[in-house]
C-alpha cells in the first residue's frame, strides 16, 4: 500500500502529488521507482518505458546531465484514481547553463496507490542563472507556492 489511496479527494490529491515532488526532489532513482507498479508505462517526453528497471534507468541518466535539479508540482485536476499535475524544474547542463523545464503529467493508480501510468510532456526553455526561483526542495515559507505561467 501506498496512501494516500484512490479514490482520491482534493486533499488526498493535494498529498499524493506533494509526496511525489519530495521523492523526485531525493533525485534517488530507487526511491522514486518504489512509488510505480512493476509493470508501471511511461511516456516521458520521446521516450516509453515499462517496469520499474526501466524507470530506474531512464532517472539515472536524466539525473547524470540534469545538474542541480530542483522540482515543483501542481495538482491540476484529479477524479477517482486518476490526477494531472503541472510542473516546473531547472537544472543546469555541463556547460554551466540553466534551464528550467515546463510540463504536465497524467497519471493513473492501482487501489493500493502505486502508480501504473505515467505521460509527461515537457519543454524545455534556457534562462540566466539570475532567474531561477527554484532552489532545491520546498521550505515552510514557498509550502503555497503556486507555480507562475512563465
Amino acid at each position: 500500500m501506498r496512501p494516500p489511496l484512490p479514490p482520491f479527494d482534493l486533499e488526498s490529491a493535494k498529498l499524493k502529488v506533494r509526496a511525489a515532488e519530495n521523492a523526485w526532489n531525493t533525485r534517488d532513482p530507487e526511491k522514486v521507482a518504489q512509488a510505480y507498479t512493476e509493470d508501471s508505462r511511461w511516456r516521458n517526453r520521446d521516450e516509453f518505458m515499462t517496469g520499474r528497471t526501466e524507470i530506474v534507468d531512464f532517472l539515472k541518466r536524466k539525473w547524470s546531465t540534469e545538474n542541480g535539479y530542483a522540482l515543483r508540482k501542481q495538482l491540476w485536476s484529479f477524479h477517482d484514481n486518476h490526477i494531472a499535475v503541472r510542473f516546473q524544474y531547472e537544472w543546469h547542463d555541463e556547460s554551466g547553463q540553466w534551464w528550467r523545464s515546463y510540463g504536465n503529467e497524467l497519471w493513473e493508480f492501482t487501489p493500493e496507490g502505486l502508480m501504473s501510468r505515467r505521460e509527461a510532456s515537457i519543454n524545455d526553455t534556457p534562462i540566466q542563472q539570475s532567474d531561477r526561483r527554484i532552489f532545491g526542495p520546498r521550505t515552510p515559507e514557498d509550502a503555497n507556492w503556486d507555480l507562475p505561467l512563465e
